[in-house]
């Protein structure tokens, strides 16, 4: 007997075949029929008019705290996705030296400052167990709603072996081999191989440069040889370059990495705009070297512009701004003072727009910025309005306009950059750019930067964008792309695809519907933190591992889900 039968959907199989019509039967976590199902099954449902998905996978997310006080991995679960790839861009919460507890309050306030997650969530959240990799694989073990992969941190390893000196020192010969023993141990207990970040936008809850950064190209090389050595693993990383255009030097170096390991090496994220044409050719480069030395170097990039709000007030991407740091860092009264100087502004301007500003030049429109939330009298009736109109009406430029808003309310006013690359040249040069071999759409980032963005929800808008927006792929196309490819891309064992024999990862969706709705901010975290939310449109339901997990946009109590293990559920994805 078959546990639940679909009945009369169209499957959208994941391999980019035309969509069919077909019953789904799921049996012990597994897809059983593909077909007409005959056989009695304990209940069913009918598919008439909807689709039926695989499971989406979200290639790089920092849900590695998340996961302890939300098993769902809110919201990407309510948008489809049943299989997250966490522990990126060097940062994870294992290992954790037994004998240095203080080590545990490091990695959190880095942690905070690093990838935007509240500190008393992560104090409070999280069980803070474990020491070795394993130990924290164990601790989610048996108690989440979706499946979850771990890549193991760099700066972990520095920190376990180097201790404080993981920041700003060099390892011994003796430390290099116990750096590269501990990760071939994490590996062994099921990392998915390692991340690594050189990004100069990183660091610590010190305001210091963290402890990966401070890796020479031997060191990494080092350890990109011991992911070669194990099963089903891989590279992540992350280098200054990452975030416009890649050095010479940035480029030789994730070739020989993913050269030397044998293994895909992937990055985050490929910013796609047509006012700099000469972005994406350049970035690509470090995948045609690496095919030519026996590696593969991998671009995720983003098929939708994800919501990002900002402040004056807090640490965001306008923080990351040469420049502009120190005059955000001041003490509230001291920055609206600085900021309100017009030789201050002039300076924070010309930085901002300078070639050195990066892809944060994109922030720097703030005659495109729409006010959000606002807290003073002065600022009634702005909320929903764009600086530019008000600045007219004022007769300010704009940057001073939006300045003395967000004075007024002590700088705590929300502010929503409108991105300037929302024109058709861009959509069509995104278009393109997917269609690369070395270009896997993801990036969402979900779990970190809580209050300040939400990517989650790229699957649905996407989906809802390609069957009723611009329609810039078929649907067969756009799922394969969510699906197939970052499984292939992680030799994820079995997952991926409809078909029978499979694990039961599935998505049933309305293609009338399906899309997400606005980001929100909500205070459901640990210490009533805020986040920002999205719901997800159209989606009937989700099924992980052949159990329903969500049944329209509410979680169903049940926590199927499992921890990824390189080499048991990850198979090797050579590049030789």
């Amino acid at each position: 007997m078959l546990d639940h039968v679909i009945t009369g959907a169209t499957v959208v199989d994941g391999t980019g075949a035309p969509g069919f019509t077909a019953d789904v039967g799921i049996k012990d976590g597994r897809i059983a029929v593909v077909g007409t199902v005959t056989e009695e099954a304990r209940s069913a449902e009918d598919a008439h008019g909807l689709v039926l998905t695989p499971g989406f996978v979200d290639p790089h997310t920092h849900y590695d705290a998340q996961l302890f006080w939300d098993p769902y991995a809110t919201p990407s679960l309510n948008h489809g996705v049943t299989t997250v790839a966490g522990g990126n861009c060097g940062f994870t919460l294992a290992p954790l030296h037994p004998d240095r507890p203080g080590d545990a309050d490091y990695t959190r306030r880095m942690m905070s400052r690093v990838e935007g997650m509240a500190l008393v969530a992560l104090e409070e959240g999280a069980p803070w167990s474990w020491h070795s990799f394993g130990e924290y694989l164990d601790a989610l073990e048996g108690r989440i709603a979706v499946n979850a992969g771990f890549m193991v941190g760099h700066c972990a390893l520095r920190r376990y072996v180097m201790g404080p000196d993981a920041v700003g020192g060099q390892p011994s010969q003796e430390q290099l081999a116990a750096m590269v023993r501990l990760l071939r141990e994490s590996m062994d207990a099921g990392a998915w191989g390692l991340s690594t970040t050189q990004s100069t936008s990183h660091s610590d809850g010190d305001g210091q440069p963290v402890a990966s950064r401070h890796a020479q190209p031997a060191e990494l090389l080092a350890l990109s040889r011991a992911v070669g050595e194990c099963e089903g693993t891989q590279i992540e990383a992350i280098v200054a370059g990452c975030l416009d255009q890649f050095s010479d030097a940035e480029i030789d170096l994730f070739v020989e990495m993913s050269a030397v390991a044998g293994r895909p090496l992937n990055w985050n994220v490929l910013t796609i705009d047509a006012a700099v044409p000469e972005r994406v050719p350049r970035q690509l480069l470090a995948s045609e070297q690496a095919r030519k030395a026996g590696g593969r170097v991998v671009a995720l990039t983003m098929p939708i512009l994800t919501p990002m709000n900002m402040s004056l007030g807090t640490f965001c991407a306008l923080n990351l701004i040469p420049g502009w740091g120190p005059v955000l860092a001041l003490p509230v009264p001291e920055r609206i003072e600085k900021l309100r100087d017009a030789d201050v502004r002039a300076e924070l301007l010309r930085r901002a727009r300078s070639r050195e500003a990066g892809v944060f030049r994109r922030l720097a429109s703030f005659g495109r910025y729409v006010i959000g939330d606002t807290y003073s009298e002065a600022n009634a009736g702005l909320t929903g309005r764009v600086v530019k109109d008000i600045a007219e009406e004022r007769g300010q430029e704009p940057f001073a306009c939006l300045v003395e808003i967000c004075a007024s309310d002590g700088l705590r006013t929300v502010l929503w950059p409108m991105p300037p690359d929302n024109d058709p040249a861009s959509w069509a040069l995104r278009a393109q750019t997917w269609q690369h071999e070395d270009v896997l759409l993801g990036g969402s980032d979900a779990g970190a930067h809580l209050d300040r963005m939400c990517g989650a929800p790229y699957t649905t808008r996407f989906l809802g964008d390609c069957l009723r927006g611009r329609k810039l792929l078929g649907l067969e196309q756009a799922v394969r792309m969510l699906t197939d490819d970052p499984a292939r891309l992680f030799g994820l064992r079995e997952r991926g695809r409809i078909q029978e024999g499979w694990h039961a990862d599935l998505v049933l969706l309305d293609p009338e519907r399906i899309d997400a709705g606005p980001a929100t901010l909500v205070h459901d975290l640990p210490g009533d933190s805020p986040r920002l939310d999205s719901r997800a449109l159209g989606v009937r339901a989700v099924w992980v591992n052949g159990v329903e997990a969500i049944r329209d946009d509410v979680v169903t109590g049940a926590v199927p889900g499992r921890v990824l293990r390189s080499g048991r559920d990850t198979e090797t994805v050579s590049t030789r």
